[in-house]
């Protein structure tokens, strides 16, 4: 699949890897009425190809994403209350689009990220980062408090006075200290974030596709879970996969000191699915 197969998001894919591109480039890539539809449309659909096994979101060209478009947000305080909060509500469904996809999505951000940007980064499972992109929480600059999830992602990896100066300062971060902090996975050269997205993606989707959507359920209920719940968790998908096909395929690969061929098994439910 290859093309712009929705307005504002071009669609390809690469082995087992659906590439999505968000693509707004004379605005920097800020999100677009109809990023809203094309998205959430696009992650189902790969959500549901069984030849995919990861995903990779980028900007098109040298920018990830510049957030909101600051032209419409301003024509908000026209709208009521609860109108303001249905449109609000409308980037919040990407944010929640990305987390329920039950396969990893990887961001590859060049350039920058800036407001809700950087929460449609931060939401996805993993981020490469080029070297000299940066991260920025601007919505101070213009009288705005932070949406798309950001604080609670910010919250994982950075302590509440870190999270706190970076929200009312607006100030650019650099991709090489989130990195430090933990939010960025990998840095890539400059021009380099989706090969290098690209490069882990398909280690990941080379990988068992129903292990590795239990794991990123794992990992997303982690932060919030008591140790009994997720221990039960954990517990719950062990027994699951413990009957599936990919296991049976793994452990014995290992005793045949083979690779496992997880690929052959892609669209297979196993017996615990």
């Amino acid at each position: 699949m290859t093309g712009l197969t929705n307005p504002g998001l071009l669609i390809r894919t690469e082995g087992a890897v659906r590439v999505l591109v968000n693509s707004n480039p004379a605005a920097r890539n800020a999100i677009t009425p109809a990023l809203y539809d094309a998205l959430p449309a696009a992650l189902m659909d790969a959500a549901a190809d069984p030849a995919i096994g990861a995903i990779v979101f980028a900007g098109d060209g040298d920018f990830f994403c510049a957030g909101g478009d600051l032209r419409q947000l301003a024509t908000r305080r026209e709208l009521t209350l609860d109108g303001r909060r249905e449109k609000i509500e409308r980037l919040h469904d990407l944010i929640r689009a990305i987390r329920a996809c039950p396969k990893p999505v990887i961001a590859a951000v060049e350039g920058g990220a800036a407001g809700a940007g950087m929460s449609l980064a931060l939401a996805c499972d993993m981020l490469v980062a080029a070297t000299n992109a940066f991260f920025t929480m601007a919505y101070v600059k213009v009288g705005l408090s932070p949406d798309g999830g950001a604080t609670s992602f910010l919250a994982q990896c950075l302590s509440r006075q870190q999270m706190t100066e970076l929200c009312l300062l607006g100030e650019r971060i650099p991709a090489e200290r989130l990195h430090a902090f933990g939010a960025v996975n990998r840095l890539a050269e400059p021009g380099g974030a989706l090969a290098q997205a690209l490069q882990l993606a398909e280690r990941i989707a080379a990988g068992p596709a129903h292990a590795a959507e239990r794991i990123k359920r794992l990992c997303e209920s982690a932060g919030h879970a008591s140790l009994e719940e997720q221990l039960d968790l954990e517990a719950h998908y062990m027994a699951q996969s413990q009957g599936d096909d990919e296991a049976q395929e793994g452990i014995k690969a290992f005793f045949d000191k083979r690779t496992p061929d997880f690929a052959a098994l892609r669209g297979r439910t196993g017996d615990n699915k």
